[in-house]
């Protein structure tokens, strides 16, 4: 942990640990279930990005935007999609929040204000700065977070929104989570610039870079960011540095990275660390954490169940919600 940031009250840091807590053991369980045979879905595990979603989000109303990207469960747990709508969607079910119709990489749930996970490397952005522009225009205060990851700041869309977002001020924060490997490709091999955070000079934006694995600063810079975003002084980039735990997709040997850097990443885990230090400082109890995750493990084991029983989505979904007049059935 870092001692130079300005410390949060304790019900905030409790609260990260919450969303910790059930960002890590729900990634645990979504391998295992996967595993065991139980339930066949394409996944991308965020373990070891936990922090990133977890600080971010607890600076972020109910009401307020996030867009992500397909290894965003963590994103969206830590924003509040439930976790019973959240599991069910991932199972192809009809209790989902798309109806089973969108799967894994595409949850939406515009209740708890994730209006996008997208399959598309980027797209994120753009679409984060529509919801910006909306608010902006509507003057209804709310601030949009673009999640995406070091590879994203590689390509069009990228450059395209911060362009965009700091022309017009948009109440818009981009996050980098930076796991150092974009797909099966070092950052440093991929990317010209040191740090992704430089490039926000060339919009004339703030950029910095942050230990991502660290909640207690991502919190005072994501703070700080989404405060500025809300009084209509613009946007800011993120760059939140992390390690991811495993491959780029289940089933990735990561033959790709390095043994000792991702051992040590391991060893360093952000989430047992950070739950060490608030037992040593003081701000919680053992017992009061370890109810907190024995709390997570119920119910994520109960959504896991929840969704497997559930139903298919009827044939007839296939006609829903793809016009905006619903059209007639034309049978030959």
């Amino acid at each position: 942990m870092s001692a130079a940031p300005e410390l949060p009250e304790r019900s905030v840091l409790i609260e990260m640990y919450r969303k910790l807590s059930l960002l890590k053991q729900n990634d645990e369980q979504a391998r295992a279930v996967i595993r065991s045979g139980r339930l066949q879905m394409i996944y991308y595990s965020p373990r070891g990005q936990e922090c990133i979603p977890a600080a971010v989000s607890v600076n972020l109303t109910p009401q307020d935007y996030i867009c992500t990207i397909y290894r965003g469960t963590h994103d969206l747990l830590a924003k509040g999609v439930p976790l019973e709508a959240l599991w069910a969607e991932m199972a192809g079910k009809v209790t989902g929040t798309c109806k089973g119709k969108g799967g894994p990489m595409h949850i939406t749930h515009p209740e708890s204000g994730a209006m996008l996970t997208t399959g598309i490397v980027g797209s994120s952005m753009p679409i984060a700065n529509g919801l910006a522009l909306a608010s902006q225009i509507r003057g209804d205060g709310k601030v949009t977070v673009a999640y995406f990851g070091d590879a994203a700041s590689n390509i069009g869309a990228f450059h395209e929104a911060l362009n965009m977002a700091a022309v017009w001020k948009l109440p818009v924060v981009f996050v980098c989570q930076n796991n150092r490997y974009g797909e099966h490709t070092r950052f440093e091999k991929a990317t010209a610039a040191r740090r992704v955070s430089d490039r926000a000079a060339s919009y004339q934006i703030p950029g910095v870079t942050v230990d991502g694995n660290d909640p207690v600063a991502v919190y005072g810079v994501a703070k700080e960011a989404i405060a500025r975003a809300r009084a209509g002084e613009g946007p800011t980039l993120i760059e939140a540095m992390t390690f991811r735990f495993y491959g780029h997709v289940l089933g990735d040997a990561d033959a790709y990275m390095d043994k000792a850097e991702k051992a040590a990443a391991i060893a360093a885990d952000p989430v047992p660390r950070y739950r060490s230090w608030l037992i040593e400082q003081g701000h919680a109890t053992e017992s009061e954490l370890a109810s907190i995750d024995n709390t997570y493990a119920k119910q994520i084991s109960e959504a896991i169940e929840a969704a497997l029983a559930a139903p298919f989505p009827d044939v007839a979904e296939l006609r829903r919600d793809v016009f905006a007049i619903e059209l007639p059935e034309v049978v030959a």
